[in-house]
């Protein structure tokens, strides 16, 4: 197995380019070893609806990256605290699912250190009954890897903050995310340990046994191709926000000019239809303004500018602009419904 050295990376975005470009351009005849430390970072899985899974009013806060990646599973909370690793190797049958295959070296590392990790479920490592990894698949055909993380030090605080959903009225086909007990490694060890010595000692005992460890060497061209492929696909809005399954969402509020009753279709990321229904008064027709909105990205910037220079006292009456934008993207504050 030959080691990648992704050269102390932190950018969400480039190491989970670097991890596709491997699987689908190294050697098919070598299995690799990936690790990499992402800033704090939410990594969204490959079939959910984004917005169901995280507080964007948060994340756009505090900066936290949003990037999906192309396995299944749920929604996980990255920082400078969790260690990644990455095994990538040929498909078989017997591989794919076969998560215990791929954590067993992990779980005997973490015994060395004399914590008592055990694979418990499908692909949760465990200790003491709470969760500090969890793990996931992909497969082209051919090739395949199995990744996961290693909570050592996360803040578990900022885990709860960035996936607490404010938009949990969404419905969607989306694999939605099941929360579990988590717990850092840090709280069994003897000893504390950084990111970095920890890095190394898990890499030392997985290659204890292996007299020929070798380091890949990037060529000129595996650098461009990682870059590229980071351009143009993690990235990009359409891949992290606008690939989620379509849904439906309704809200309604009553405001001092009458109730406003949205309801909003999105589809392949974008505004398919947008409906508005209430008793309010105005002096323009309200399908004026949804023909503005139709089309748009379902994302708070690209609405905000698309009102900016509309007058929505012609629709409505005296309202507050930020007060109908939070309607249509905000936190469930108000009064809402959902249909399929």
């Amino acid at each position: 197995m030959v080691f990648i050295d992704n050269e102390g990376v932190t950018d969400p975005h480039l190491n989970l380019a670097l991890e596709e470009y491997a699987l689908r351009h190294f050697d098919a005849n070598t299995d690799y070893l990936l690790f990499y430390i992402n800033e704090p970072s939410i990594i969204i899985g490959r079939n959910q609806n984004t917005l169901e899974e995280i507080n964007q009013e948060y994340i756009s806060e505090k900066g936290i990256h949003v990037v999906r990646r192309i396995s299944g599973g749920g929604a996980v909370y990255h920082d400078l605290g969790n260690l990644n690793f990455s095994f990538i190797t040929n498909h078989d049958n017997a591989s794919m699912h076969n998560f215990k295959k791929f954590t067993a070296p992990v779980i005997e590392v973490l015994k060395n250190f004399g914590v008592e990790a055990e694979l418990i479920g499908r692909n949760d490592i465990l200790i003491d009954g709470k969760k500090v990894s969890g793990t996931a698949q992909f497969t082209t055909g051919k090739r395949m890897f199995s990744h996961g993380t290693l909570l050592l030090s996360t803040d578990l605080n900022e885990v709860a903050n960035a996936l607490q959903v404010k938009m949990s009225k969404i419905q969607s086909k989306g694999h939605k995310s099941v929360r579990s007990r988590v717990a850092n490694i840090s709280d069994f060890l003897g000893e504390p340990l950084t990111i970095n010595a920890f890095r190394t000692l898990i890499i030392e005992g997985l290659y204890a046994n292996n007299p020929d460890f070798k380091t890949y060497e990037f060529t000129d061209e595996d650098r461009e191709g990682i870059a590229k492929l980071k351009a143009e696909k993690y990235d990009d809005w359409n891949w992290n926000y606008g690939r989620s399954p379509k849904f439906n969402i309704q809200r309604t509020k009553r405001f001092p000019i009458g109730e406003i009753d949205l309801r909003i279709f999105v589809e392949k990321g974008h505004i398919a239809e947008f409906t508005v229904f209430g008793d309010f008064f105005g002096k323009n027709a309200v399908d004026e303004l949804s023909a503005v909105l139709i089309g748009l990205p379902y994302e708070e910037t690209a609405i905000k500018n698309a009102l900016e220079n509309i007058d929505l006292t012609e629709y409505f009456g005296a309202i507050d602009k930020n007060e109908f934008l939070a309607m249509i993207y905000g936190n469930d504050d108000i009064d809402s419904e959902v249909s399929e």
